[in-house]
C-alpha cells in the first residue's frame, strides 16, 4: 500500500530518536546529541544496515521541522526583550561574532580552504546553541549570577546575529564566487533590514488583532492551525523575497512573542515543535557519512579545539568592551563555547547548495558533540578559571581596564544625563524604522504586484488599470510615512538650531538659517534615497505619473488625514508593544551582582505533571522550615510572580524560582522533583456524581458538612441532601445531617467508594440495623 513505507521510515526515526535522546539525557547531554547519533545510525551511510528507505521524502518533511524551530527561537524572544538587555549587550556580541568571524575566515585560510568555506565555517563557529547553553546554565545552578546572565543574553542576541548571517550566505549561495558577491552584501543587509521592518510593522498591526479575535470566537484547535498557516505563509514570503524560510518562520515567532498570546501560541505548539524539531536533526545526521566522520577526526578535534579556546576569548573581549568585569567576561564567555543547531542549519546550506564540500556535514556535527561535552566541565570550571586568570593579570592591564571601565560608566552617565539626546532619541527610531519600511515597500513592490494581480485581472478598468491602480494605491501608503519623516526630521532640525544658537550673538538670524540648511540636505537625501529604491523597470514605470498624481490629490485633499492616520498607527504600535505580557520577570532574574560572599545563590525548576506538590501552599511545603531555602518566583503559563505569599498554590508545570545557599538550593529541588505516590488528579471525566443513603448509625448522623469536612478528608462535595421528599441543593456549612437522608455527593470513583464506606461503616460493636 503506498505510503506504507513513509510509515515505517517516521516509526523508525521517532524510536531511535526517543531511545538516543533519553540516553543522552541521563549522561548529562543535550537530547539533539541523541538525534543526531539516531539518524547517523538509521540512516542510508551508516556502517549496519539502513533501516529508512525513504531519506528523500524524510529530508523534505524535515523542512518542516526547520519552519517550527525557527519559529520557537523566535518565540523566545521580543522588542522588549531585546530592549530589555540594553544596548551594550548589543554592541558586545556584535565584537564577539565580529572577532569569530575574522579568526575563523584566518582558520579556514591557514588550512587552505577557499572563501566560500571559509565563510561557512565562520558561520557555523559564530553562534552558539541556546538550546545546549540554556540547559548547562540551569544544571550548574548559574542561571542567575551575573554572568549567567550575560551569557544567557549573549545566546539570545546571536540568534539575531545567526539569522543575518543566513540571509548573507543564502545569498552567497545564489550568487557564487564572484565580484558580485562582495558588492551584494550591502544591498543584502539593506533589503533584508527592510523586509524585517515592513513585515514587523504589518505583522505587528495584524497578528495580535488576529489573535484576539480567534481567542474570543475560535476554539484553541482552530487558533493553533491559522497559526500554523500563517508561519508557513511567512515562510514563503521570505523565499520569494529571496531569503531563507527560517527567516519568515523567525519573524512571526518575533511577532508572536510581542503579545498577550505567546504563552498560549506556545504550549499549543509544544509538541508539534518537539516532533518535527527532532525529525530535523535526526535528518541531518542522516547526511553524516560515519567513514567520512572517522577520517574527518583529525580536523573535527582541531575546528573543536580552536572554538573552545576562540569564543570564550572572543566573548570575554567584547564584554570588557562595554564595561563588564573581566572576572563576570570570562566566566560567561566559557559558558558561550558550544555550537548547536544554527550550525547544522547553514551546514546544510552550504552542503545542500554545493557550495562546500560534504565534510561539512561530519564537521559541524562533530564539533557540535564535542563543545556540548566540554560545556558543562567549563561552567563548573569557570569561577577557577576566571580566578587563576585574574590572579595571573599584570598590574598595569588590571589598572587599565579599572580606568576604561570607570570612564565608560562616566559617558553612560552623561549620555542619561543629556536632555538633547533624551528628546531626539525616539524621533530617530521613528524615522529609521519609516525608512526601512518605506525601502520595504518600494524594494519588493514587484512581488508584491505579483501576488495582488490575479486578484485584480488583467486589462480591467481601461489598459494597464490594474498597474496604474496597483501603483496609485501603493503611492498613497507612502505617503504617510513620508510625510512623517519629514515632520520628525523637521522638528528636529528645529531642536539643532535651537541648541546650537542659544544664547549667541544673531540668535534671531543663525536659528532660521541652520534650521533651513539641515532642512535642505535632509530634503536632498530624501530625495537620493527615493531615486535609489524606485522600481523604474516593469510595472514599475507606472510608479512615478501615478504617484504624482495620487500625491498632489493627497497632499491637497487629505493632508490632516494623512497626519491623523500615521498618528493613529504609531499609537496602535505603541499599544502592541506595550500591552506584550512580561515573560518570566520573576524566574528571570535581573543581572545580579556577584553575591558570593553571602553564599547564596538562586536556581529555578519546573514542577512535573506528576509532582507530590501539586494543589499544596507553599506554607504547607515548607521549605524554610525543612531545608533553609526561600520561594521568590513563581512563572505560571507565561504570567510571572514575583515575591508570592506563603499562600500560593503550586500546580504541575509551574517554573519555581528559589533562593539559598547551593546545598538548600539543591535540596530544594530535589523535594520539589519528587513525584506523587497517589493517583489523585485525572480529568473532568473522572468526576462522577452518586446518591448515598445514611444510615441510622452512620457517623456523619448529627454532624453539619461544616463538621465533616468531606471535601477536605475524601476529596469529594455533597452537593445535596434529601431529607423526607424536600431536596436542599448546595447545602451550606450549616446543614446537619439526620439519619436516613439521601446525600447526592460529586468525586472521583476511588474517593466516593472511601467516603461510601466510610458513612456506612458500622459501629465498632456491631448489631447496627440494617438499612
Amino acid at each position: 500500500m503506498f505510503g506504507i513505507d513513509f510509515i515505517q521510515d517516521l516509526a523508525v526515526i521517532f524510536l531511535a530518536a526517543g531511545a538516543a535522546g533519553w540516553i543522552c539525557q541521563r549522561l548529562g547531554l543535550s537530547a539533539v546529541a541523541g538525534y543526531l547519533i539516531a539518524g547517523m545510525l538509521v540512516g542510508p551511510r551508516t556502517l549496519l544496515w539502513p533501516l529508512v528507505a525513504n531519506p528523500d521524502e524524510i529530508g523534505a518533511l524535515a523542512q518542516i521541522g526547520l519552519v517550527f524551530l525557527m519559529f520557537s527561537i523566535g518565540l523566545r524572544l521580543s522588542v522588549r526583550r531585546l530592549r530589555g538587555l540594553g544596548g551594550l549587550l548589543f554592541l558586545a556580541t556584535g565584537c564577539t561574532a565580529l572577532m569569530m568571524f575574522c579568526l575563523s575566515r584566518l582558520l579556514g585560510a591557514a588550512m587552505g580552504w577557499n572563501g566560500t568555506e571559509s565563510l561557512f565555517l565562520a558561520g557555523m563557529l559564530m553562534v552558539s546553541s541556546s538550546a545546549v547553553i540554556s540547559k548547562v546554565l540551569h544544571d550548574t545552578g548559574v542561571t542567575h549570577e551575573r554572568a549567567g546572565q550575560l551569557a544567557l543574553g549573549m545566546t539570545v542576541l546571536e540568534d539575531i546575529v545567526a539569522v543575518v548571517m543566513l540571509a548573507l550566505l543564502n545569498t552567497v549561495v545564489e550568487l557564487g564566487e564572484g565580484m558580485g558577491r562582495a558588492a551584494s552584501v550591502g544591498h543584502t543587509l539593506a533589503a533584508l533590514g527592510a523586509f524585517v521592518a515592513l513585515t514587523g510593522v504589518i505583522g505587528l498591526l495584524l497578528v495580535p488583532w488576529l489573535l484576539r479575535r480567534l481567542s474570543l470566537s475560535a476554539s484553541d484547535e482552530l487558533r493553533t492551525l491559522v497559526v500554523a498557516g500563517l508561519v508557513f505563509a511567512l515562510a514563503l514570503l521570505a523565499r520569494q523575497a529571496g531569503f531563507s524560510l527560517a527567516l519568515g518562520a523567525f519573524l512571526l515567532g518575533v511577532i508572536v512573542a510581542e503579545t498577550t498570546h505567546r504563552a498560549g501560541v506556545e504550549r499549543a505548539f509544544e509538541g508539534m515543535r518537539d516532533v518535527f524539531c527532532a525529525l530535523f536533526f535526526t535528518a541531518v545526521g542522516m547526511q553524516i557519512d560515519l567513514h567520512a566522520l572517522g577520517s574527518e577526526a583529525g580536523l573535527i578535534a582541531g575546528v573543536a579545539a580552536f572554538t573552545l579556546v576562540a569564543r570564550p576569548l572572543a566573548a570575554a573581549t567584547g564584554l570588557s568592551l562595554v564595561g563588564a568585569r573581566p572576572h563576570d567576561a570570562l566566566r560567561a564567555g566559557l559558558s558561550v563555547a558550544p555550537v548547536g543547531e544554527f550550525s547544522f542549519i547553514i551546514a546544510q546550506l552550504g552542503v545542500g547548495a554545493g557550495v562546500v564540500p560534504e565534510k561539512f556535514y561530519p564537521l559541524a556535527v562533530g564539533v557540535s558533540l564535542l563543545t556540548t561535552l566540554a560545556a558543562p566541565v567549563l561552567t563548573r570550571r569557570a569561577e577557577k578559571i576566571a580566578a587563576a586568570a585574574g590572579a595571573q593579570q599584570p598590574e598595569w592591564l588590571r589598572g587599565w581596564l579599572q580606568f576604561y571601565r570607570r570612564g565608560l560608566e562616566r559617558a553612560s552617565r552623561r549620555r542619561r544625563e543629556n536632555r538633547l539626546w533624551q528628546l531626539c532619541r525616539r524621533r530617530f527610531v521613528q524615522i529609521g524604522v519609516e525608512i526601512l519600511a518605506v525601502t520595504g515597500l518600494l524594494v519588493f513592490s514587484e512581488q508584491i504586484f505579483a501576488m495582488v494581480q490575479p486578484w485584480l485581472g488583467r486589462g480591467r478598468f481601461f489598459s494597464y488599470g490594474p498597474e496604474v491602480v496597483f501603483w496609485a494605491v501603493l503611492s498613497l501608503l507612502l505617503l504617510a510615512p513620508l510625510l512623517a519623516i519629514w515632520r520628525n526630521c523637521s522638528a528636529l532640525a528645529l531642536l539643532y538650531a535651537q541648541t546650537a544658537t542659544a544664547g549667541r550673538p544673531r540668535e534671531a538670524v543663525l536659528r532660521p538659517a541652520i534650521e533651513t540648511g539641515i532642512k535642505a540636505i535632509v530634503a536632498a537625501g530624501m530625495v537620493v534615497w527615493l531615486a535609489s529604491v524606485l522600481p523604474l523597470e516593469g510595472s514599475g514605470k507606472w510608479l512615478l505619473p501615478a504617484g504624482v498624481i495620487a500625491g498632489v490629490a493627497a497632499l491637497v485633499v487629505w493632508r490632516r488625514k494623512l497626519i491623523y492616520w500615521h498618528s493613529e498607527l504609531e499609537v496602535e504600535l505603541r499599544d502592541v508593544l506595550g500591552s506584550g505580557q512580561k515573560k518570566g520577570t520573576a524566574t528571570s532574574a535581573p543581572w545580579l551582582e556577584s553575591s558570593e560572599e553571602w553564599d547564596l545563590t538562586m536556581a529555578d525548576c519546573q514542577l512535573a505533571d506528576l509532582t507530590a506538590c501539586a494543589g499544596r501552599s507553599i506554607h504547607e511545603l515548607g521549605l524554610r522550615v525543612r531545608f533553609g531555602c526561600t520561594v521568590v518566583g513563581i512563572e505560571r503559563q507565561g504570567f510571572a510572580m514575583a515575591l508570592p505569599p506563603p499562600e500560593t498554590l503550586l500546580y504541575p508545570r509551574d517554573k519555581v524560582l528559589i533562593m539559598g545557599t547551593p546545598e538548600q538550593v539543591a535540596a530544594g529541588k530535589k523535594f520539589l522533583g519528587a513525584p506523587t505516590d497517589s493517583a489523585a488528579g485525572g480529568t473532568f471525566e473522572d468526576v462522577h456524581i452518586e446518591t448515598m443513603k445514611m444510615p441510622a448509625w452512620s457517623a456523619a448522623a448529627g454532624r453539619t458538612l461544616g463538621e465533616l469536612e468531606a471535601a477536605k478528608s475524601f476529596g469529594v462535595q455533597v452537593a445535596g441532601v434529601r431529607r423526607g421528599g424536600v431536596r436542599i441543593l448546595s447545602p451550606g456549612a450549616g446543614e446537619r445531617l439526620q439519619a436516613g437522608d439521601d446525600l447526592l455527593v460529586l468525586g472521583a470513583p476511588k474517593q466516593l467508594r472511601e467516603f461510601e464506606a466510610w458513612l456506612k461503616a458500622e459501629p465498632a460493636g456491631g448489631g447496627a440495623a440494617a438499612n
